[in-house]
């Protein structure tokens, strides 16, 4: 049996980055229900059509990890405002399937993620992350986020309050 470490590195190595369309996006709302079927994930509760996805999001930076025919997690980065002075600022959405976790899926979309993001002039990912998201947090920690601070008791999610962890990452190459 090989050990796990192994095994990620064996994932990693064979995973592949396709971008997000109306085609593959029936994968995106499986995985998306997955995270939110775990309840530490983010305060929605269903799962948007492709449209409402679509103009959400912007038009790169939507990308989709695959391992052979298998749909491991995806990525996608959504504006934080309309103002143009926060054109360079963007939110950051990570989430693997639950068949994937803990094997460097999250790790790999996410620096996929900041190298397509810096090559669209964005200088700044942001991303609010549940204090009991242990794993986000970690993940984005190892991925060069500082948490900047947190919105106690921001929302409920099925009437539990939450409080949300504030992270952003500073481009080294852009908006020096």
């Amino acid at each position: 049996m090989m050990n796990p470490a192994a095994r990620q590195t064996e994932i990693v190595a064979s995973m592949t980055v396709i971008e997000i369309s109306e085609e593959n996006f029936p994968e995106v709302t499986r995985i998306y229900g997955e995270g939110l079927a775990t309840g530490t994930a983010t305060f929605e509760t269903t799962i948007p059509s492709w449209e409402k996805w679509d103009s959400g999001h912007l038009s790169f930076g939507r990308i989709l990890a695959v391992e052979e025919n298998n749909y491991l997690g995806w990525a996608a980065l959504s504006p934080v405002s309309s103002r143009c002075v926060y054109g360079g600022v963007a939110e950051v959405s990570v989430y693997v399937s639950e068949a994937a976790r803990g094997k460097g899926v999250g790790e790999f979309l996410l620096k996929k993620l900041i190298e397509i993001s810096e090559a669209n002039n964005i200088w700044t990912l942001q991303s609010g992350i549940f204090r009991d998201n242990v794993a986000s947090h970690k993940l984005h920690m190892k991925c060069g986020f500082r948490e900047i601070g947190y919105k106690e008791r921001v929302g409920q999610l099925k009437g539990v309050w939450k409080d949300n962890v504030l992270m952003e990452r500073r481009s080294k190459i852009v908006g020096i």
